[in-house]
C-alpha cells in the first residue's frame, strides 16, 4: 500500500540563546492543518515527545549476531591449518603439493572477496543509520490538532507497540491560529537530536507551519516529496488498535515509582529461558503485586491499591518494551493500566499533567496487532446502514470529539448502531478512541480512503466465516440473560465436519465469553481472536436480526 506525502522543507529546531523555535513541516498534499504557540512546559514535552520517537524506532525483532569479524578468523584460520598440513605432508607426490596450493590460494582470493563485502556492507548501515535513519522507519508520525488538544500518534517498526501523545492548550501559552484536521509531519532523526536542546530558560516556539501550503511548491529546491510503500498488515495493525483500546478491560492506577522498579528489575537481570512473563496478582482493596518469570521475583506496589471488586491473575508478555516510558516517570503523576487479559495486549497511559501518553503494547512482541491480534475482530460488528454510518461521522466531525451517549442523542440513532458505526469508522481509518480520556475523535489516517476492499479481511478466517454463512452452513440459538447478556451457540458445517461454537456477548455487542470444538480455538483460545466458527456464528445472528 503506498503512501505520498509532499513536505515544503523540513521539520528543524533553531536553537539560539534566549529562545527555541521549533516548527514540524505538514503534508501538503493534505487539507491544511497547522498550530503555533509558545511552550509553558517546554522540559515536559521534550521528554514525552522523546518517549514517542522511543516508539518510532522500537524494533526488538530477533536479529541474527553479525559474524562478520569470526568469518574473517575463521577464514584465516583454515589458510594456517591448510599451510600446516601441507608441511606434514612434506613427503606427498609434487601433485597434491599443487594443488594444495592451489586451493590455499583460492580459499585466500574469497575470504578477501568477502570480508571487503561484509566491512563495506557493515560500514554503509551503521552510516545509513547514523545520517540517514528515516530511512529505517516506515512513515512519519501523524499530528492531529483538535479543539481541546494537539496530538501524535506512531508506530513501532516491528509493529508490536503504539504510542500516542496528547497536549491540551494548557500546554502552550500565546496560541495563534490554528485549523482543526490531521496530517503527516516530517520527524527526523536530526530533528529528534535537536529537540534533546530544549531548555526551561528559553523561550520554546511550537508550531505546524501554515505557509507550506500558501506557497507554489513546483520547482521549490526545498520541496520534498516522499512515496512510502507499506505492507497491509501494518497499516491494517496501526487501525486494529483504535479497536483494542475500546475493548473492556481491568483497569488501576501505578505509582510511577513501581513502574520505575518493575523496570528496574528487568534491568537488573536478564532471562535465559522461559516462561518471559510479567504476573499482576489484582485484589481488591490490596496493593498490585507484580511477578516475573522465570525468576519468581516479585515486587509489592505499596502505593497503588486495586480498586475493582474481584480477585485477577494477568500474565503479559513482551515485557521489556514497557522501558519506553522510563523518560516518562520524572514527571509523570501516575500510570493507569489497561490489562484485556491473560496473554492479550496492555495499555500503559501516562498522566503528565496537561499532556497524556499512551503506550500500546501487543500480547507478544513477535506477534504484530495485525497478525495476532485481530481485535477489530472482537469490537462491535453490528451492520449499520451508509445513512446512518454517515449521520454518526458528520455529528462527530462537527465537534471533533464524542462520547457514544452524546452522538447517540444528537443523531437520534441506538447506542448500539452508534457504536457499529464509530467501530467502522475505526477500522477506516477516520476515527479513533483516545483511552485516556474516554472519547471518539475524528481523525484521518491517509489523506485518501484507505482500500477498504484489501483491508476488509483481516486473515482467512473471516473471509471463511463469510463462506460459511453464504452457503447456509450455521444453525444458530440464541439467548438473552437479565444482566443484558446475548448468549449465542449452534453448529457450524465445515466440510464432512461440525463444530459447535458459543459466543457472550455484552451489551455493547462485544464478545466478552466465547468457546469452539474446533483445533484453532483449542490451541490459541482468544489470544489471537476468535475462530472463523464464532465469526460465522456471529454474522449469522446479525443476518437474523436484520
Amino acid at each position: 500500500m503506498e503512501f505520498q506525502y509532499a513536505y515544503k522543507g523540513a521539520s528543524a529546531v533553531e536553537n539560539h540563546a534566549g529562545r527555541t523555535d521549533m516548527s514540524f513541516s505538514p503534508d501538503l498534499k493534505r487539507e491544511p492543518t497547522y498550530f503555533s504557540g509558545e511552550l509553558a512546559r517546554p522540559i515536559e514535552f521534550r521528554e514525552a515527545i522523546s518517549a514517542l520517537h522511543d516508539v518510532v524506532v522500537s524494533d526488538l525483532r530477533f536479529k541474527p549476531k553479525d559474524k562478520t569479524a569470526y568469518k574473517e578468523w575463521a577464514a584465516k584460520q583454515e589458510l594456517v591449518d591448510f599451510g600446516e598440513l601441507a608441511r606434514q605432508r612434506a613427503g606427498n607426490a609434487k601433485q597434491l603439493e599443487e594443488l594444495q596450493a592451489e586451493l590455499v590460494e583460492l580459499q585466500r582470493r574469497a575470504a578477501t572477496r568477502m570480508s571487503g563485502f561484509y566491512r563495506a556492507r557493515q560500514k554503509y548501515f551503521d552510516w545509513l543509520y547514523q545520517k540517514d535513519r528515516d530511512a529505517w522507519f516506515v512513515l512519519d508520525p501523524v499530528i492531529t490538532v483538535h479543539p481541546d488538544e494537539v496530538f501524535f500518534e506512531c508506530f513501532s517498526q516491528d509493529e508490536s507497540s503504539y504510542g500516542r501523545l496528547g497536549a491540551s492548550y494548557e500546554v502552550f501559552r500565546n496560541i495563534g491560529s490554528f485549523a482543526c484536521g490531521t496530517t503527516n509531519i516530517d520527524y527526523s532523526a536530526a530533528l529528534y537530536d535537536e529537540l534533546q536542546k530544549i531548555r526551561s530558560y528559553k523561550t520554546t516556539k511550537f508550531g505546524v507551519d501554515p505557509s507550506g501550503f500558501e506557497v507554489k511548491t513546483t520547482g521549490e529546491e526545498d520541496f520534498k516529496e516522499v512515496k512510502i510503500d507499506l505492507p497491509d498488515s501494518w497499516v491494517r495493525g496501526f487501525l486494529q488498535v483504535n479497536s483494542a483500546m475500546a475493548l473492556p478491560a481491568q483497569s488501576f492506577d501505578l505509582h510511577p515509582m513501581d513502574v520505575y522498579n518493575a523496570c528496574f528489575v528487568l534491568r537488573r537481570r536478564k532471562e535465559k529461558k522461559g516462561p518471559r512473563s510479567m504476573r499482576f496478582h489484582l485484589e481488591p482493596g490490596k496493593p498490585v503485586r507484580i511477578g516475573f518469570d522465570p525468576w519468581g521475583t516479585e515486587i509489592t506496589c505499596g502505593r497503588s491499591i486495586f480498586q475493582g471488586k474481584d480477585r485477577h491473575e494477568i500474565r503479559v508478555w513482551g515485557r521489556r518494551r514497557i522501558h519506553i516510558l522510563e523518560r516518562l516517570i520524572p514527571i509523570a503523576k501516575r500510570f493507569t493500566v489497561h490489562l484485556l487479559g491473560q496473554g492479550m495486549p496492555s495499555f500503559w497511559v501516562a498522566d503528565l499533567g496537561h499532556m497524556t501518553f499512551t503506550l500500546g503494547l501487543s500480547g507478544w512482541t513477535a506477534n504484530d496487532w495485525a497478525a495476532a491480534g485481530n481485535f477489530d475482530l472482537l469490537a462491535p460488528r453490528k451492520d449499520v446502514d451508509e445513512a446512518a454510518k454517515l449521520k454518526v461521522f458528520e455529528a462527530l466531525k462537527k465537534d471533533w470529539l464524542a462520547t457514544p451517549d452524546a452522538l447517540a442523542a444528537s443523531t437520534a440513532l441506538p447506542r448500539a448502531q452508534v457504536l457499529g458505526a464509530l467501530s467502522a469508522w475505526t477500522q477506516a481509518g477516520r476515527a479513533i478512541f483516545d483511552l485516556a480520556k474516554g472519547v471518539y475523535r475524528a481523525r484521518e489516517l491517509s489523506r485518501d480512503p484507505l482500500p477498504l476492499d484489501a483491508l476488509r479481511f483481516a486473515n482467512e478466517r473471516e473471509a471463511d466465516a463469510v463462506r460459511f454463512v453464504d452457503a447456509r452452513a450455521v444453525s444458530l440459538r440464541a439467548s438473552a440473560t437479565a444482566d443484558g447478556m446475548l448468549s449465542l451457540s449452534g453448529a457450524v458445517k465445515d466440510g464432512r465436519r461440525e463444530h459447535q461454537p458459543s459466543l457472550g456477548i455484552d451489551a455493547d455487542a462485544r464478545i466478552v465469553r466465547a468457546e469452539c470444538t474446533c483445533n484453532f480455538f483449542q490451541q490459541n483460545k482468544l489470544h489471537k481472536g476468535p475462530c472463523e466458527h464464532m465469526l460465522a456464528l456471529r454474522i449469522q445472528h446479525q443476518r437474523e436480526v436484520h
